[in-house]
């Protein structure tokens, strides 16, 4: 958390202002959108336990729309005129 307080008389907005221009400078904006969307890696073990069950879903999924069970899949990119 910071430690920066409003001055006595400044306005909510000058506030913000100044307390932007604090982390700008000190560099936590940056740190933050860094790491912002970054996923931890996984262990060789966990990827292929992920593959595994992802192709177990996808073969079961294409079984399924094989013997009717699910709708066929729509081209989901078609060209507009």
């Amino acid at each position: 958390m910071s430690e920066i307080k409003r001055k006595k008389g400044e306005s909510f907005e000058a506030f913000m202002r100044r307390i932007k221009r604090r982390w700008q400078q000190s560099g936590k904006l940056l740190q933050a959108r860094k790491i912002q969307y970054v996923q931890p890696t996984l262990s060789k073990n966990m990827q292929k336990k992920h593959t595994v069950k992802k192709l177990q879903m996808v073969s079961k999924m294409n079984y399924l729309r094989k013997i009717g069970r699910l709708p066929e899949e729509e081209e989901k990119f078609t060209k507009r005129k």
